[in-house]
């Protein structure tokens, strides 16, 4: 075998390896996309089952207050009303934004750049998020619907100390997740144990899977 058939053939076994590697390189990029695409369509059913469990209190409870306030506003407690105002209106912004999250992910074109979908997936990390912060601003309402002018007598001064405590706590509680539910803090316990349903490891996966094919 001379040299021209050496470097023919050393050629030749080149473009195969080109070949096969780039055959290669497509099925992975096919398998995470795939991979990526289960990852996500695996969080629609919770959020389905969140929104309407939202849209179910929201008009209960706003049936509710509407009545009473139509009807009943002068022997019902304000604090009630205020208490379920509040509850019923970042409920109602966290139904908007799970219908946002289960419209994205239906929209997600997984054949799109990885840019792309790596893009959509951030907006769906934030989102879920802030939907987890504003449900947590609820806290404190739980602690003030049940108040009365009763209760508000100098008799009572035990029990203003110890309602002030328990709705004090909550409202420290429900602030502090507020500024503290963020990206950066996602491997410290507390919030891997509030974070461990199914709303959020598909995301990380999704994340991680991206990055790879990426890199790739």
């Amino acid at each position: 075998m001379n040299e021209k058939e050496i470097k023919l053939l050393w050629q030749s076994a080149n473009e195969k390896l080109d070949r096969s590697l780039q055959v290669n390189k497509t099925n992975t990029d096919d398998i995470a996309r795939l991979k990526v695409q289960n990852f996500l369509a695996s969080m629609k059913p919770t959020k389905v089952f969140a929104l309407i469990v939202g849209i179910i209190w929201v008009i209960v409870l706003g049936s509710i207050l509407a009545n009473l306030i139509v009807n009943h506003l002068d022997e019902v407690s304000l604090f009630f009303v205020f208490s379920g105002t509040i509850q019923v209106l970042l409920t109602a912004i966290t139904i908007g934004i799970y219908v946002y999250q289960i419209n994205l992910i239906n929209k997600i074109d997984f054949s799109e750049p990885v840019l792309t979908i790596q893009e959509k997936v951030s907006k769906l990390k934030i989102s879920t998020l802030n939907v987890t912060r504003l449900l947590f601003l609820q806290l404190p309402v739980w602690t003030t619907f049940y108040w009365n002018e009763k209760m508000f007598v100098a008799e009572n001064w035990l029990l203003w100390i110890l309602q002030g405590i328990v709705t004090l706590s909550f409202t420290y509680v429900a602030l502090w997740l507020f500024f503290n539910i963020k990206y950066e803090n996602r491997n410290k316990r507390w919030f891997q144990l509030m974070f461990r349903g199914k709303e959020w490891k598909p995301i990380l996966q999704s994340m991680e899977l991206l990055n790879q094919i990426k890199q790739y």
